[in-house]
């Protein structure tokens, strides 16, 4: 049986190259980077060259750069430091978040005294700039912005730029998740010049468990884990040595070949675009994940014209592996919040698949997609 994944957006496959990575450094690289005997010093020493050399794919110095255990910590991080730290009482977002970033912010309004405001969407998903511009001016409290570079589930992006230049305009922080662009897309942040974002190794053919937040120099950060000094006092706990090396391995290979495997996953996008609409009727593309402009080139999210309860199941017997929403709330029968939230009830009640796209996917392998496709979809 053919195993195809179509499920990248969750997680993508380790690079050979990384893997090697890690278990060469696992071998040799033993010591605690916070001992100060010489095998101590040289995990120190390469943990801060993995840190200078994933800054500079942003234009962003090596102190600007936190490691942490993946994205959603990184999220906690940043965003409950607005609030119990520098001084934010009004944090402005929208209802597709992520829920590292819904599920922060609903615990902070809990516990603390702010403020938080929904920015309108259109039924696309896409982000009512007039109306954050509104929501940012309606008055002068201690404002951050968190919306997310690319979303998740229907691959939209963001106006980064557009939105820097409000919260700059308005004195707001500005956070972004940026998961599903690190790796994928080049951004400066001296040319966008945002506050805060964060990435996750996983997205990007690197390890699990590791990733980084970025954090604009002169923003001190108070730490949610306790218990030593790492990370010049941000976050507790030893070093995950060879993830880190073995992320920074996976970016400079994302990074080195951006451009033509950008070219060929987008080519792949388009082929099962055209092979979806030649072969089914009536079905539509939720978001933008259709357009090639204005979505991820990895992210297709297709609606179906009517439900079909075990097309999920079904596909993954003929070893086909999709999402129908987030992976990150695999288990939750309660659908996925981004598309209840941009879709009429009645469309929303049908049967979406996330089709996430990467280099390791040819044609073929998205004919045989189709093929399945056809048997299934009566």
């Amino acid at each position: 049986m053919k195993n195809i994944y179509l499920d990248n957006a969750a997680t993508t496959p380790i690079l050979p190259e990384v893997i090697d990575t890690i278990y060469q450094h696992m071998i040799s690289v033993y010591g605690n980077p916070s001992s100060t005997h010489q095998i101590g010093r040289k995990a120190k020493s390469l943990v801060e060259t993995a840190r200078k050399n994933i800054a500079k794919y942003f234009n962003a110095t090596a102190s600007e750069i936190v490691f942490t255990a993946g994205g959603s910590e990184a999220d906690n991080l940043i965003i409950k430091n607005a609030v119990t730290n520098l001084g934010v009482t009004t944090i402005i977002s929208s209802k597709i978040e992520h829920h590292a970033v819904l599920h922060t912010i609903e615990n902070l309004e809990k516990n603390f005294e702010i403020d938080v405001k929904w920015v309108d969407l259109d039924k696309n998903g896409n982000i009512d700039y007039q109306h954050l511009e509104k929501l940012l001016k309606q008055d002068n409290s201690r404002k951050l912005v968190s919306l997310m570079y690319v979303n998740n589930e229907i691959g939209n992006l963001l106006d980064v730029k557009k939105v820097c230049d409000l919260c700059v305009e308005n004195k707001a922080l500005f956070h972004s998740d940026a998961v599903q662009a690190v790796g994928h897309f080049k951004f400066d942040v001296r040319e966008t010049p945002i506050d805060f974002f964060v990435a996750s190794a996983h997205k990007f053919h690197g390890p699990k468990g590791v990733g980084f937040a970025y954090i604009k120099k002169g923003f001190g950060i108070f730490p949610i884990l306790h218990g030593g000094e790492q990370e010049r006092g941000a976050r507790a706990g030893t070093e995950n040595v060879h993830s880190i090396l073995g992320m920074e391995k996976a970016l400079e290979i994302a990074y080195t070949n951006l451009e033509s495997e950008t070219e060929y996953i987008q080519s792949l996008k388009s082929y099962f675009i055209q092979k979806l609409k030649e072969n089914f009727e009536e079905i539509d593309f939720n978001g933008l994940s259709e357009n090639e402009t204005k979505s991820s080139y990895i992210i297709l999210n297709v609606r179906f014209p009517k439900e079909y309860a075990m097309l999920l199941f079904n596909l993954d017997l003929k070893g086909i592996a999709v999402s129908g929403g987030s992976a990150c709330q695999s288990g939750s029968n309660k659908g996925s919040h981004v598309l209840n939230t941009i879709l009429i009830e009645e469309e929303a009640k049908k049967t979406s698949v996330r089709f996430s796209f990467s280099k390791f996917i040819t044609k073929e392998d998205l004919d045989y997609v189709i093929t399945v496709l056809k048997r299934l979809i009566v």
